[in-house]
């Protein structure tokens, strides 16, 4: 039993104080744990979900307390101790943007008291981890969400209806492209960052399973394989030109019961641009560049047709879930296909370091650049095939496959 389980059980030795979804009235006292970081961003939003009456921010878990102009001076209860702020609190809802690995221990804390959860992706670092999460959250009946926006975009139901009716013949594929760029202070911005394990815990801190999981989590979610049964082979070719110990320069290719999917990505660009999925079929493609709702649909005997979708925001369906029941857009088990992929990438060979001459570093730039991966990503999402495949010279000799 962990320290967090065993100030759980003193603290509700009569088990969680559990509220079913659909019984609460807004707006909800909501508690972020994580507010720095990428957690700012949450911090914004539940800022502007309170200004519309959905939530109301009754506390932040911070190791170091946040200051009064980072909270737009507005004062809330604050603690390191997520139990005990809940607890003080009365907290309905529980948004966590923390390290990777603390992911799973802290949802259980929340859940353990009945309070409902925004999970930020990726949900947990390894499968197992993933379903100790999962079982945990649905033994308290609570209700949880995980944090992959792109899947609030109305333009996900838009493409599978499209898929659906033929309007792109019969699917052959689906290919997913990610060509981002990140400076060396990113992989320094946190000891866990760039890492694939801290002090003998997973983190899996890779450009697949963090800053562009969003491309493979959409891709399956078109392919309609989002659970994990669904996932049945991945191969993954892993490397990295920064002194990091995860993967920036990665690509993967998942055979699901529906078909297969290719993601290719990096963060070691050479011009970044908006990452995409891209569906293949007999009769013509879908482009779905999913930051933007932006939907791009070429088919035979048509003009390109392109549309822009709105977007529901997951803390506020989440709010709608627990206050009326509204079904919630992505719950754990429709991450199990995803989980399946970080799983392999977490069983995978550490990631291959390129060599000096595969990467240079710009003038007056403090990051690492890969020529020509910009060219292997998008062919990857092109034509479904991995950048060994494609004849990229700093590839892996041949696939690293895990089943």
């Amino acid at each position: 039993m962990t320290a967090a389980s065993r100030q759980d059980r003193d603290r509700h030795p009569d088990g969680p104080r559990t509220t079913p979804a659909g019984t609460h009235r807004l707006p909800l006292p909501v508690v972020l744990a994580g507010a720095r970081g990428h957690g700012r961003w949450h911090l914004d939003n539940i800022r502007r979900l309170q200004d519309k009456g959905v939530v109301r921010l009754a506390g932040v878990c911070e190791p170091a307390p946040l200051t009064e102009e980072e909270l737009g001076g507005r004062r809330v209860e604050q603690s390191a101790d997520l139990g005990a702020l809940l607890d003080a609190t009365g907290a309905a809802v529980a948004v966590i943007c923390t390290p990777i690995p603390t992911h799973t221990d802290l949802a259980l804390t929340a859940a353990r008291r009945g309070v409902h959860l925004l999970l930020e992706k990726p949900p947990a670092p390894s499968y197992a981890e993933f379903r100790r999460m999962a079982d945990g959250v649905a033994a308290a009946r609570v209700a949880c969400q995980i944090g992959f926006q792109s899947l609030g975009s109305h333009a996900v139901p838009a493409i599978r209806r499209l898929i659906a009716e033929g309007a792109v013949g019969r699917v052959t594929g689906i290919g997913g492209a990610g060509a981002w760029a990140r400076d060396e202070a990113y992989f320094r911005r946190a000891p866990w960052a760039g890492r694939r394990r801290l002090d003998g815990v997973d983190v899996v801190d890779g450009v697949l399973t963090n800053p562009l999981a969003h491309a493979v989590a959409t891709a399956l979610a078109l392919d309609g394989s989002t659970r994990a049964e669904d996932v049945t082979g991945v191969r993954t070719e892993l490397l990295r030109a920064n002194a990091i110990e995860s993967d920036d320069t990665s690509c993967v290719r998942v055979t699901t019961t529906g078909g297969r999917i290719t993601v290719a990505a990096t963060l070691c660009a050479e011009r970044p641009g908006e990452p995409y999925v891209l569906v293949h079929g007999t009769g013509g493609r879908i482009t779905f560049w999913y930051k933007q709702d932006r939907v791009l649909v070429q088919r035979s005997g048509h003009g390109p047709e392109e549309t822009g979708y709105g977007r529901t925001d997951l803390l506020e369906n989440l709010a709608g879930h627990v206050t009326g029941g509204a079904e919630l857009l992505v719950p754990p088990e429709s991450t199990g296909a995803f989980m399946k992929v970080v799983e392999a990438i977490r069983q995978a060979p550490d990631p291959v370091a390129l060599p000096p001459d595969a990467w240079e570093t710009p003038p007056g730039e403090h990051r690492r650049v890969v020529p020509g991966v910009d060219g292997f990503v998008a062919a990857a999402a092109d034509t479904l095939a991995l950048y060994s495949e494609l004849g990229a010279p700093w590839a892996l000799p041949k696939e690293v496959s895990t089943r």
